[in-house]
């Protein structure tokens, strides 16, 4: 099943905010969530490995099923394995669309793919797990970009720089994947390599 207790308390646990309202909240309350703050003791090499697939998946929003899944496909794609699994999560459909700022978290970003917010190179898509190549257009669908939240957000889409693997057209309420998002370009905090020995106990 999906986590849907307080993403907070769990960004807490694992020291590590990935959204705006998880940072306000760990910069009041900085220690592990539980009596007088759970110590954050010394962890095990396993542990440590645990801890950064943890991180991960409450980034991204994904279970361990999707999760694994996503490390099998970067395992068989030529390249570094922890590379190959951050542009397979960032080159999500809902990743793309908070990428680009249509959204103010993946989880909103998510919702809004599945209620039939977008199309991709004129196509609706609503499966937030659908991966965009380079070249690849998403674009608010014309009928959507009329609703109370797009209009708001339209005018936040005027300040919003998007990340250089994405072309952002404010205007269209549209965006370009450019190219192949590397850890730099997404200002990757998670440490790819201990997922990748995670798995490959």
């Amino acid at each position: 099943m999906r986590y849907t207790g307080p993403k907070a308390k769990k960004a807490r646990r694992l020291g590590q905010a990935f959204t705006a309202k998880q940072a306000k909240i760990m910069q009041r309350r900085p220690q592990a969530p539980g009596q007088h703050g759970a110590s954050r003791s010394r962890l095990s090499e396993f542990g440590l490995q645990l801890r950064e697939k943890q991180k991960a998946k409450l980034a991204y929003g994904l279970m361990e099923k999707q999760f694994s899944s996503l490390y099998k496909k970067a395992l068989r794609k030529v390249g570094v394995t922890g590379d190959n699994l951050i542009k397979l999560l960032e080159t999500r459909l809902d990743n793309a669309v908070y990428r680009l700022g249509f959204a103010e978290t993946r989880a909103q970003a998510r919702q809004l793919v599945s209620h039939g917010f977008f199309e991709v190179n004129g196509k609706k898509v609503d499966i937030p797990s659908f991966h965009l190549k380079v070249g690849d257009i998403l674009a608010v669908k014309s009928n959507k970009q009329k609703s109370a939240y797009m209009e708001k957000q339209r005018e936040k889409l005027k300040n919003h720089k998007s990340q250089e693997w994405l072309q952002l057209d404010a205007q269209k309420m549209s965006g370009r994947i450019l190219t192949e998002p590397t850890p730099e370009m997404v200002d990757n905090v998670i440490n790819m390599q201990l997922i990748v020995e995670h798995y490959s106990r």
